[in-house]
């Protein structure tokens, strides 16, 4: 990647770490895995690419002038964006079920040393 010799140029970016079949020793690109990396990198090589997102999660454009003000940083989350957002929590749910489970708890141990006080009084 010559800095001097890239101007006008763009550079493509596929985060294709999702994209697998999980092995027990090592995962495995599928055929479809593989077969989208490439048309993603063929479209990109014919001119059906414009910078920018191309596929959200999955590959991204980046200009010149991009990656020179992320000081030619080519990391490749700093382009393509995998972030999933957690969903949000319940906090009255959560806290009605953790009492729910604290009354049932309650209701075990009882039981629990009325087993006890019987099998030592036997």
């Amino acid at each position: 990647f010559n800095r001097d010799k890239q101007q006008g140029k763009s550079v493509l970016f596929i985060d294709a770490s999702q994209h697998y079949a999980a092995a027990k020793n090592q995962n495995k690109l599928r055929d479809s895995d593989i077969k989208h990396i490439v048309d993603t990198y063929r479209n990109f090589n014919e001119g059906k690419s414009q910078p920018g997102v191309v596929e959200d999660k999955f590959s991204y454009v980046a200009t010149f002038e991009e990656i020179k003000e992320n000081d030619f940083n080519l990391n490749i989350p700093r382009y393509v964006d995998t972030f999933e957002e957690e969903p949000e929590v319940d906090i009255q749910a959560v806290q009605q079920e953790i009492k729910k489970l604290e009354g049932e708890l309650k209701i075990v141990q009882a039981k629990m040393d009325e087993y006890l006080n019987e099998l030592l009084k036997g």
